[in-house]
């Protein structure tokens, strides 16, 4: 599923008028191609195996997590169903198997409440989600742009951002939090489509 196609003319609108360096970058990476994960529980699950590992090693753990829990998609109760040993035959880490234990377990006695948890703002998706061990402030960032759509998120932590934030607006390191911002303000109430660009641009220069 994307997102409104009306509402993305409106941020690309506002995006090219507000900043130049993004418009160029808009005009280089293409068209907004944010394809929306409808299945919350594994935005969540998929975000705590790529913590600290490189996209190629998160995807294959997670086919073989798939694979291991049968037809379907992995959910809460068939997680938890799965013995340790399966999942650390998988690749999951000893810590990552913690955490999502621990995830299935919020979601199975109610403490997190995926069906409903799209009603609440911004802040309070992150208040709910971080209370899971494992997931902080970035993967809840994650989960509000790539499963909630949420269109002004402004994940100023994630290094892909920061990187390309310096190459694109000439600076001589990484941004720090304050920096970050102060280039991102123009990009408001879009901060979303914005990062969505940035990664994008990163991706092409690689």
């Amino acid at each position: 599923m994307s997102i409104d196609a009306k509402k993305v003319r409106t941020a690309l609108k506002h995006l090219r008028a507000a900043d130049p360096v993004m418009r160029d970058v808009i005009r280089r990476v293409g068209p907004f191609q944010l394809k929306l994960e409808r299945d919350r529980f594994v935005v969540l699950v998929r975000s705590i195996i790529s913590q600290q590992i490189s996209t190629s090693a998160a995807r294959s753990i997670r086919t073989r997590l798939f694979a291991a829990v049968g037809p379907g998609k992995p959910t809460a109760e068939n997680l938890m169903r799965l013995p340790d040993d399966e999942l650390r035959a998988a690749g999951i880490s000893p810590q990552k198997l913690n955490y999502m234990r621990d995830l299935c377990e919020n979601v199975l006695d109610g403490r997190l409440t995926l069906n409903h948890i799209g009603r609440k703002s911004d802040e309070g998706v992150i208040d709910e989600l971080v209370q899971v061990k494992g997931i902080g402030r970035w993967t809840a960032q994650m989960f509000l742009i790539f499963s909630l759509g949420r269109l002004d998120v402004f994940p100023h932590d994630d290094l892909g951002i920061r990187t390309n934030i310096r190459n694109l607006y000439g600076l001589g390191d990484l941004p720090d939090k304050k920096t970050s911002h102060r280039i991102a303000e123009p990009w408001r109430p879009y901060a979303s489509v914005a990062s969505w660009y940035c990664w994008r641009y990163g991706d092409t220069k690689s």
